[in-house]
């Protein structure tokens, strides 16, 4: 079956994961985790929160898991593609979710390709400094969250405004399984646990 897709977008501050990023590597320069990983954590956080983007649009049904995969899409040679997947990633410890992050995106970059079963799936063209980019959802995930490059922008606090470091986060989910409110509470609840990150206890 075909996906009908529907994208929002909104923007999150990006001060709480470069500050994370700043102590990670005062306390360990050679192994600090990337912002990449943080925003893979607060994306799995509100999954666990959003029923609906446990779930998995399979060829003849629908089904909600409970321990779910997170997919990473990793840019690989000549335009290719592979998704990174952590295995039961709602289940892993704040180490424990780092080092599968890391093993599974170096496993799809050395060509391991494997049959994954996210609801969600990553992508990021920051690297190549774009800011918004409108992402496709491939059954049996329900929903890709586009992550853009950082950049500054006025953001209205009260009565003024203040110029802010931001990210743009964009959002498709598929309109079968997941309806408007659901789409939107759940980018709510990744915009609030990037807003809030701090380094997780070990």
């Amino acid at each position: 079956e075909q996906v009908i897709p529907a994208t929002i977008e909104s923007k999150a501050q990006w001060a709480p994961i470069r500050d994370a990023r700043a102590i990670a590597k005062e306390t360990d320069p050679q192994n600090a985790p990337s912002p990449s990983v943080m925003v893979a954590w607060a994306v799995t956080r509100a999954m666990e929160r959003n029923r609906s983007f446990r779930r998995l649009a399979l060829k003849d049904s629908i089904v909600e898991v409970m321990d779910f995969e997170l997919g990473i899409a990793v840019a690989l040679t000549d335009d290719r593609l592979a998704t990174a997947v952590i295995a039961n990633a709602n289940r892993l410890s704040w180490p424990e979710f780092v080092a599968a992050y890391e093993k599974s995106v170096e496993a799809a970059r050395s060509g391991r390709v494997i049959e994954h079963r996210a609801p969600v799936v990553i992508t990021s063209l920051g690297n190549f400094g774009v800011r918004l980019g409108i992402p496709i959802v491939v059954p049996p995930s329900v929903g890709t969250l586009f992550v853009g490059t950082s950049f500054h922008e006025m953001i209205r606090v009260g009565n003024s405004a203040k110029l802010t470091e931001v990210v743009t986060l964009c959002l498709t989910f598929d309109h079968r399984v997941v309806n408007g409110a659901g789409g939107a509470g759940f980018l709510r609840d990744v915009c609030r646990e990037v807003e809030g990150f701090k380094l997780p206890e070990a």
